[in-house]
């Protein structure tokens, strides 16, 4: 059995204990979806692959459930301008990737990007392990409950454009739904909401949680936005 990764002063890194109700399902899916039902991209058998975390944070906002996301700045080299979840590579100090590397890794990158105080956050999930083709990331998608909200905003905007929160409510609105269409001819699911286009990993993680949560309401899967050439 692995140990319970815990904080410098030993309390466990991953908690449920005191979340609000509503993150019950969030909770029961996170203990038992599969990697393929979350996606088809899984991480390389042989082990390759950049180790990286991304920090799912779940909010209280004025309408109720909300989720935090960003948005990169448009001169990164790698996925220039898309709205994401707070997150980035491990870095040596974070510690075993296969322990509690990715949880400390996905704080560490929400504290430098959107200036988040790790403190008034209260991790509670790891889902599985996905991985991104075009970057080669594998990325571990990290759950929490923003327990003390504090300010966020861009820390280096040549890395960030903006930080926002988006109601779950708003998330789970037909009307906000549809189909991204690749220049490649991919096709995955895009939310339309706070004037941005959530598509790729981070639309597909949001559609996974919405789905296995409960949460989802039926959409118009016919209803496509193209994306443009160079996304």
């Amino acid at each position: 059995m692995p140990t319970q990764p815990t904080d410098q002063d030993g309390h466990p890194l991953l908690s449920t204990v005191g979340l609000p109700s509503w993150l019950d399902p969030v909770v029961h899916a996170a203990r038992t979806v599969e990697p393929l039902q979350l996606s088809r991209f899984l991480p390389p058998e042989s082990g390759a692959g950049r180790q990286s975390a991304v920090l799912v944070l779940f909010g209280e906002g004025e309408k109720g459930p909300e989720m935090l996301l960003m948005e990169r700045a448009g001169s990164l080299r790698s996925h220039a301008g898309q709205p994401s979840f707070p997150g980035g590579a491990l870095d040596p100090e974070d510690g075993d990737p296969q322990g509690e590397g990715p949880l400390r890794a996905a704080l560490r990158e929400a504290e430098e990007e959107t200036g988040l105080d790790p403190h008034g956050v209260q991790l509670f999930a790891e889902l599985p392990r996905l991985f991104i083709p075009v970057s080669d990331f594998v990325v571990t998608p990290v759950l929490g409950w923003w327990r003390t909200p504090t300010p966020v905003g861009v820390v280096d905007p040549n890395e960030t454009a903006r930080v926002f929160t988006v109601p779950v409510a708003d998330l789970t609105d037909p009307a906000n739904r549809a189909t991204a269409v690749h220049p490649s001819g991919h096709h995955g699911p895009a939310f339309l909401v706070e004037s941005a286009l959530v598509w790729g990993f981070t639309a597909g993680v949001i559609d996974r949680i919405l789905h296995f949560a409960g949460w989802e309401r039926p959409w118009d899967r016919s209803r496509q936005v193209p994306l443009d050439w160079r996304a």
